[in-house]
């Protein structure tokens, strides 16, 4: 994904609104890091769009809030599959 920088942090923040992703899934799409991804959305977007920047920072937020959720989620399913061989 070779783009300047400005049209790829729209074109990032578009996808994560588009498919309400986590920075994560954004990144395994696009085939870039996560530290990548989320620098491009939060600090270039901001700068180069702000009202997409605030609806990504929406969902970002929200996906922030729910992450301890679905960490203990897997850890959930780790252990009750880790039982289930036993």
């Amino acid at each position: 994904m070779r783009l300047d920088y400005n049209s790829r942090s729209v074109e990032l923040g578009r996808y994560i609104i588009e498919n309400n992703c986590t920075v994560r899934e954004a990144a395994a799409w696009f085939g870039i890091s996560k530290s990548t991804v989320h620098k491009d959305v939060t600090d270039k977007l901001q700068r180069s769009n702000p009202g997409l920047y605030k609806e990504v920072k929406t969902i970002l937020d929200k996906n922030k809030a729910e992450r301890h959720l679905r960490g203990g989620e897997a850890t959930r399913i780790k252990y009750l599959s880790k039982n289930q061989k036993i």
